[in-house]
């Protein structure tokens, strides 16, 4: 059953967002600052890395974020979207800038706090690595797996398999641009066309901005499967579907855990809390 606080698709969502119903009128509000963050990552003992590029628009005191692909983002977009009220960015042509003013917009009206949903979780301080390992940690206790069971894994991030790892999961990794991981495993580059064959779906907030998240959201719904989502981009945007496919999420807005060496916070939302969609 939908809840005033869940949306049965990610249409569902923007159009309830448009018509006020979490909220202020999107066309009064407007985006101050626009920015993107870009990243190599190559932790110390690991033998590859990876580049991050993320999309941010700045509403009042609220962050909302979608990842792109490094490079593919028009310095124009960023221009356009500061200044602009939320209900335009809502229609923008490229789909990173519709989720981003949707996170953000989220994020205004429905911050991450027990209220809403959330627990946090602390991260340590310390290096890029010991910092993806706790975060990683708070991500794979949300999956409820015996050992033995197989994870879909959408978006691949080498600290989530070595977690899955030390709990005696298998893991199908997938990811658009295929490749290997840490252990030379192949990955997939279709990831609907592999989870007929995982017990549950552990899958990026990403697949928010490239399109690929609806289908998978689906499949978990129609076959009961877990989908646990951990969400840099969209945090605020995936926990409006727990109880509609998803069953938790490791919320994680901006500044992200890759940015300072200091102590964080990411927020999770296990579905059982006020505002969490059960």
């Amino acid at each position: 059953m939908t809840s005033a606080l869940t949306a049965t698709s990610h249409d569902d969502l923007v159009q309830r967002v448009r018509t006020g119903s979490f909220g202020p009128d999107p066309a009064a509000l407007r985006i101050a600052v626009a920015f993107t963050t870009r990243q190599a990552v190559r932790h110390e003992g690991r033998g590859t890395g990876y580049r991050n590029e993320v999309l941010s628009l700045r509403l009042a005191e609220a962050v909302g974020s979608c990842a792109v692909e490094p490079g593919h983002l028009p310095d124009s977009a960023v221009e356009e979207c500061a200044g602009a009220d939320v209900a335009r960015l809502l229609e923008h042509p490229l789909l990173p800038v519709r989720v981003a003013a949707l996170d953000a917009y989220l994020m205004h009206v429905m911050p991450h706090t027990p209220d809403h949903g959330a627990t946090p979780v602390p991260l340590p301080a310390g290096s890029s690595l010991e910092k993806s390992r706790a975060r990683a940690k708070a991500v794979a206790a949300l999956l409820d797996l015996p050992p033995g069971a197989t994870v879909l894994v959408v978006g691949v991030v080498n600290s989530l398999l070595e977690a899955l790892r030390s709990r005696g999961l298998r893991y199908v990794p997938c990811d658009l641009k295929g490749g290997a991981t840490e252990w030379g495993e192949p990955v997939l580059p279709d990831a609907l066309a592999a989870a007929d064959r995982c017990d549950a779906l552990l899958v990026s907030g990403m697949t928010l901005g490239n399109g690929t998240f609806e289908p998978l959201r689906r499949h978990a719904l129609a076959h009961g499967k877990q989908l646990v989502m951990f969400a840099q981009t969209g945090s605020a945007v995936l926990p409006r579907f727990l109880g509609q496919g998803v069953s938790a999420v490791c919320a994680e807005p901006y500044p992200f855990f890759w940015l300072d060496g200091g102590p964080g916070v990411v927020h999770r939302y296990d579905g059982s809390c006020p505002g969490g969609g059960r």
